[in-house]
């Protein structure tokens, strides 16, 4: 593993780390989007899997939005427009060093920023991992309908985004007035339903975070889309266990899904 920084559009550095492939790299690369109140370990389970890809021969990168990590940025400053500069910072960098198929593995908030970079992103990434995705802001966040939205952003501390400026969510990170404006405006789903790029879901049927029945519904309405049920799980993968599932079904399908040479 390599540490190495990346620079946004904007200037913000971010903190990042490279995994070469364990030979030739044919397979390609696998860029890993991390969630909201994560940064590029995702609890371990980012560096677990990249490890387990780079055996597999796949370079890997895992960076850490601004405001999250070692990252620069605040954490009130965070926005999905900046992490949308972040995601294109991550993808040009391995464009440069790994010229050859690409995929994205992003995580719970990260499948945001990756959706609606859909558009530009088409012709550039050949596949897509989405793990317990948000895919519905409005019904994850503004509005909530689980046990952890209703907790983190119950009307009580949405009244703290005009008295303090931010709210803080699971105790540990800040989300400012701008981030949850963007929550009412910005809409993932419809951007991964308009991609034809071929998609993996993996996902808990226990989430309390995020609708495990919306990625559901999508995997089943999108072509080329595939769902991965992991039995029991709660968000995040509550378990080393159900952990090692989504990273072992995560890999087994980028290899089944690999048209590189031998």
């Amino acid at each position: 593993m390599q540490q190495v920084e990346l620079t946004s559009i904007d200037g913000i550095g971010l903190d990042a780390a490279w995994h070469p492939a364990i030979g030739q790299g044919q397979r390609g690369a696998v860029v890993q989007v991390h969630g909201i109140n994560a940064d590029m370990t995702e609890g371990g389970m980012f560096i677990r899997l990249a490890d387990r890809l780079a055996e597999a021969d796949f370079n890997v990168l895992r960076f850490s939005f601004r405001g999250h990590g070692n990252s620069g940025g605040t954490q009130r400053g965070a926005t999905i427009a900046g992490e949308m500069l972040d995601l294109q910072a991550a993808i040009d960098y391995v464009t440069d060093r790994s010229p050859g198929r690409l995929s994205i593995v992003a995580s719970s908030f990260g499948a945001v920023s990756t959706s609606l970079s859909l558009p530009w992103l088409d012709g550039r990434i050949d596949r897509l991992v989405l793990w317990n995705p948000v895919l519905d802001l409005k019904h994850t966040f503004t509005n909530p309908e689980l046990p952890w939205g209703k907790e983190n952003y119950s009307p009580d501390q949405q009244r703290l985004l005009h008295t303090q400026g931010y709210l803080v969510i699971d105790g540990e990170f800040e989300v400012g007035r701008v981030l949850f404006e963007e929550f009412h405006h910005y809409e993932p789903l419809t951007y991964l339903a308009a991609s034809s790029i071929p998609a993996l879901m993996v996902h808990g049927d226990r989430d309390s975070a995020v609708s495990y029945d919306i990625a559901q519904h999508a995997a089943e309405t999108r072509p080329n889309t595939n769902l991965h049920t992991v039995r029991g799980s709660d968000h995040g993968f509550d378990t080393r266990e159900r952990e090692d599932e989504a990273v072992e079904a995560t890999t087994d399908w980028l290899i089944s899904n690999d048209r590189s040479p031998a």
